[in-house]
């Protein structure tokens, strides 16, 4: 299994290692202890699968009075997966960090408390799970706009299926700071 530190401070990608034979594959796809070795010292609380066509962009969300870090992989389909760091006073606000996640590529995504993520589908369908931190607390949720200029996100859609709470989110730097996460690490 390798753990990989992405370009944004605590986000890692993991690269689980896969079995195969002439029955199928098999992998870990969480193992507390080996997570820990990793780097990736976190209790999570809840599991979440969501399944969405080609096209649907999800995020980029954050909660603030309850940050969840989150571990996010693709079971089925491909997504092109973003983490934005929005951590008012960090020395990558505003950065972003991309990959793609599938499911015949087995990676993982670990994102820490204080970013923003979201992602888009790029197969005809797929189906992502994410272990979180903490439960999901409804009237604690926030998002940034999709395709906020300064963060310049090159997405693969140019007009994306969003849910109507997405589509009005604000630009970065249209948050009050009240609404960012501190930037120390909640």
């Amino acid at each position: 299994m390798k753990f990989i530190d992405a370009p944004l401070p605590g986000v890692v990608v993991i690269e689980p290692d896969v079995y195969r034979d002439g029955r199928g594959l098999f992998l870990e796809t969480f193992h507390d202890g080996r997570y820990k070795d990793g780097g990736i010292s976190r209790s999570f609380v809840q599991d979440n699968r969501s399944r969405s066509r080609r096209g649907v962009l999800r995020g980029l969300h954050y909660q603030l009075r309850h940050p969840q870090a989150k571990l996010i992989y693709a079971v089925r389909g491909e997504i092109f997966d973003v983490v934005v760091d929005i951590r008012a006073g960090s020395a990558t606000f505003g950065k972003s960090y991309s990959t793609v996640l599938a499911g015949d590529n087995f990676k993982q995504v670990f994102v820490p408390e204080g970013y923003a993520h979201g992602f888009c589908v790029i197969s005809d369908e797929a189906e992502v799970i994410y272990k979180c931190t903490d439960f999901y607390t409804p009237g604690d949720e926030y998002g940034v706009q999709w395709c906020d200029p300064f963060l310049g996100i090159a997405w693969p859609v140019t007009n994306p299926i969003l849910s109507e709470k997405d589509a009005k989110y604000p630009p970065l730097l249209d948050i009050p700071a009240e609404l960012l996460p501190n930037g120390h690490g909640r």
